[in-house]
């Protein structure tokens, strides 16, 4: 008898044990199931700041190139000078990037080129006069300026002392020489004023041609990497680094004369702000205004030297360096955090039905991983042309999340599909439904499999996001792309060791989640 009572005693304290351990157990995962809910409570603010981060009247944008950065400034400061409050999106592309922008109406302005309006914008196949080019974008709902001064036409430039060693001083010459390595932007070579008709018309032999950044071109065109590239018949660095520009000997290039090219329903005083920039730039100005923003680092003291004020003189407005590094990492964090909130939302139910395995199983992985294996730029490109995206924040984030899918889709299938099965088969003896055996055993054992991936999901959208920059979506890629423009690796620095703290900080984040709500036994 007193055997029972002792037996009977140990089971009653075993089962409080267990009752104990199972209240423990789900006070655990009530932390994990509550923390997608904190993250949407806390995105709100990420939202609203991404939606009205933005109070200016005119937004001005520009290509990924000195001169272009220059000529926003410009124009932002024309603005500024009226009391019209103007916002420069610096280096958002190339000339389709930056034309959609315009048309879907998140630019107001940028500027651009007659003979690159007629050719990539208008698809015409002859020159057109600055009238024609304004009759064809009335009908567009976009206008022009009349030219600024000066035009910058395509050109191939090379070494002096190579070409000189060579005996070539025309673009017909390089017929003679098929071993030379030709580097030329991406843009160029798919331009239809660009490689292509280019090398018909001359009919020349190189083979290889490879595509780089124009800016780092230089650095290869110095270094003996390239022995010919293509550039602006006003960057700064020919002189610089003593190049000589090839004769255009049989005219294939037209006229490309800087203008704004803006949109029809644009303020008239914003238009009338741009129309003052007309005729006050030549080749020469031009030329000395680009020198300054690669020598300063600083498209703003550039535009001081445009408007003859002292170069270097920082008017009030002009943010210091800490307000800067905050406004990016500020940006960067909602575009990341809003987008890994969207992936966990997604990516989690999407896990537990891929867990189930079959057709729909495998489809849901094979997708997550299709997306996954896209470049991050082409997929920016790919969702730029689509409605309701565009050049905007809702791409950048659109495109973060669907990286993310695939880390929090495949630990979540995985972590459910290792619960043992005996553990499975105690459930099912317990009488429990399936969403109670979902939501109280399978998720919580599951757990730790799930929150990695989400872990790995977010310091993924941390390092993708530097390319949200690329369409004027801002984070720490502005510096990034600044600085490779400029060739400067202490602007890179700025924006790259930020984005690499802001990494480690993010994994050092959920590994305390990971001790915080994880259940005790469910650690490593």
């Amino acid at each position: 008898m007193n055997r029972i009572r002792k037996a009977g005693k140990e089971e009653t304290i075993e089962s409080r044990n267990q009752e104990s351990r199972n209240r423990h157990f789900k006070s655990r995962f009530f932390l994990i199931t509550w923390f997608p809910d904190f993250l949407l409570i806390f995105s709100c603010v990420p939202v609203f700041l991404i939606d009205s981060s933005s109070a200016a009247n005119v937004v001005i944008g520009s290509k990924k190139f000195t001169e272009s950065y220059v000529l926003g400034e410009i124009a932002k400061r024309a603005l500024n000078d009226v009391g019209m409050p103007a916002e420069h999106r610096q280096g958002m592309g190339g000339t389709i990037i930056l034309w959609e922008a315009l048309r879907g109406g998140q630019i107001d302005a940028y500027p651009e080129y007659t003979g690159t309006i007629a050719q990539e914008i208008l698809k015409s196949d002859r020159a057109l006069s600055v009238d024609e080019i304004r009759a064809s974008l009335a009908k567009l709902g976009a206008g022009i300026t009349n030219p600024l001064g000066f035009n910058n036409t395509y050109a191939l430039v090379m070494r002096r002392s190579e070409a000189q060693r060579l005996g070539i001083r025309k673009i017909s010459d390089l017929q003679k020489y098929p071993e030379l390595k030709i580097g030329l932007t991406h843009e160029f070579l798919d331009r239809q004023d660009g490689w292509r008709p280019l090398r018909e018309r001359y009919a020349l032999p190189q083979k290889n041609v490879i595509g780089i950044d124009h800016t780092l071109g230089y650095s290869a065109l110095a270094s003996g990497s390239i022995d010919v590239k293509d550039a602006y018949s006003t960057d700064a660095k020919i002189e610089q680094n003593d190049l000589v520009v090839l004769e255009d000997d049989l005219h294939f290039f037209p006229k490309y004369k800087a203008v704004f090219l803006f949109r029809l329903s644009m303020r008239p005083e914003a238009i009338a702000a741009l129309r003052r920039l007309e005729g006050t730039l030549n080749e020469r100005r031009m030329i000395r205004l680009n020198a300054e923003a690669e020598r300063t680092k600083n498209y703003t003291r550039a535009a001081d030297l445009y408007f003859g004020r002292r170069a270097g003189s920082a008017k009030p407005t002009d943010e210091s360096f800490p307000h800067e590094l905050a406004r990016w990492t500020l940006r960067h964090l909602q575009l990341a955090g809003f987008a890994l909130l969207l992936s966990v939302l997604v990516g989690i139910p999407l896990g537990i039905v891929a867990s189930r395995g079959g057709a729909v199983g495998h489809t849901i992985i094979g997708f997550a991983g299709v997306v996954q294996t896209i470049p991050s730029l082409a997929l920016l490109a790919l969702l730029v042309p689509l409605p309701f995206f565009g050049i905007s924040v809702r791409t950048a984030i659109a495109a973060l999340f669907l990286y993310g899918l695939l880390p929090i889709v495949r630990n979540t299938a995985t972590g459910l599909q290792d619960i043992p099965r005996a553990l499975r088969e105690s459930a099912v003896a317990l009488g429990l439904s399936p969403i109670a055996r979902l939501w109280e055993i399978h998720l919580p054992m599951a757990s730790r499999s799930i929150l990695s991936g989400i872990k790995t999901s977010a310091v993924i959208n941390i390092g993708t996001a530097t390319l949200a920059a690329l369409i004027g979506a801002g984070g720490l890629g502005e510096p990034i792309l600044s600085g490779l423009n400029l060739n400067d690796h202490v602007t890179i620095l700025e924006g790259a060791i930020p984005a690499a703290v802001l990494a480690l900080l993010v994994q050092w984040f959920f590994d305390l989640l990971d001790r915080v709500l994880i259940p005790k036994g469910l650690r490593l």
